[in-house]
């Protein structure tokens, strides 16, 4: 089989003739110099015996990592503005009816850039947010995703983005816009202002995904980061899962599918994610991570729910040789016969050795 032959018969269920053995290289290719990484993502993928499954970026190569979002937006009274002084960016969103400001920090140590000051600070930024997404509509920007598809072929499986902030409204409030406690708090000052802000988005991510049906993508991925947290099970239930599920009944409708970035603690909500419509959990973290082993979650969800990862990140850089092969062999010993793809779950540390990515590869070529 192909490489995306393979990848797409294991997130529907179908035969294979091996494990899926895709890694999510994210930190660890931005370590690599300069002249390694010309070669881009996929071929390193195909040298080391890797099968290409692109969730959510542009192929790695030598420039600055890229989101690939098929979805651009288009204002007509609003505009946004980005500024860089130094180890400081500042976005700017401007409406008739009020302006917001995000504030990021760099971090040398971190190599990577920290959101330090959230937009969406009183109820009038709220209503300001409102009227930011109310004043959006969604245009096509399939030209990239064409052109991955087209040079990759057999290659790669590529999974797009849909939405500019790549995750669900509520979670977008989280992260971006507003940040967990404050929104807390906001909920129970003027929970009708923060729902409309919500539904305001909810429209406006569904008007992106109609738009997003129309490209030749086999499915879709939202960087959800699902994780207790910085989320209750009850917020989930109540705000997550009713826009996860619509996104899904539009997917399905035409026979696409859906992969949810979750990467943090899990086991929490590993039941209320099984009784939800995604297709795929991407990323699941075992410890110390996330607080759940793969094989357990399997337990909880419906089988028609594809799993990717199981390769915690920690372990992966920092176990030795023997520790590394016994913990493989366990993982695949306890996932086999389930819907899986094989990766390093979330992103991939700096550090990891070729040798460990080499011997995974040959590894699940091994019979069990």
């Amino acid at each position: 089989m192909t490489s995306k032959e393979r990848v797409l018969a294991a997130l529907r269920g179908k035969n294979i003739d091996r494990l899926p053995w895709s890694p999510n290289l994210a930190y660890w290719w931005e370590s690599q110099s300069a002249s390694f990484k010309k070669q881009g993502e996929i071929a390193f993928l195909d040298q080391i015996g890797a099968d290409g499954f692109i969730r959510g970026h542009v192929p790695f190569d030598e420039k600055p990592p890229k989101n690939l979002i098929i979805v651009k937006l288009k204002y007509k009274h609003s505009t946004y503005k980005l500024e860089q002084k130094k180890d400081t960016r500042i976005e700017t969103y401007k409406t008739p009816v009020g302006s917001l400001q995000s504030v990021y920090t760099y971090s040398a140590s971190g190599n990577t850039w920290f959101l330090t000051e959230h937009p969406v600070k009183t109820a009038e930024d709220f209503k300001i947010l409102e009227y930011l997404k109310s004043d959006a509509s969604p245009i096509e920007d399939f030209s990239i995703l064409d052109e991955l598809q087209s040079d990759l072929g057999e290659r790669a499986l590529i999974v797009p983005l849909f939405i500019q902030e790549m995750k669900s409204s509520f979670q977008a409030l989280i992260e971006y816009w507003v940040g967990t406690e404050a929104l807390v708090y906001a909920l129970y000052d003027y929970p009708e202002i923060v729902l409309n802000t919500l539904e305001s988005m909810r429209r406006l991510n569904r008007a992106c995904l109609k738009v997003a049906l129309r490209s030749n993508a086999e499915g879709f991925i939202s960087w959800e980061d699902t994780s207790t947290t910085n989320i209750s099970p009850d917020y989930y239930i109540n705000y997550i899962v009713p826009e996860i599920n619509d996104w899904c009944d539009l997917i399905h409708k035409e026979n696409k599918f859906y992969i949810q970035h979750a990467c943090g603690t899990l086991k929490d909500l590993i039941q209320i994610i099984g009784e939800s419509k995604i297709d795929c959990i991407e990323s699941i973290s075992p410890p110390p991570t996330g607080n759940i082993e793969l094989w357990d979650a399997r337990k909880h969800l419906p089988e028609y729910i594809a799993l990717i990862g199981g390769i915690e990140p920690t372990v992966f850089k920092n176990a030795g040789m023997a520790e590394f092969s016994l913990y493989i062999d366990q993982l695949l010993e306890k996932m086999e016969g389930s819907r899986y793809i094989l990766a390093n779950s979330d992103s991939c540390p700096p550090g990891v050795s070729l040798e460990k990515f080499m011997y995974v590869s040959k590894r699940i070529r091994q019979p069990q």
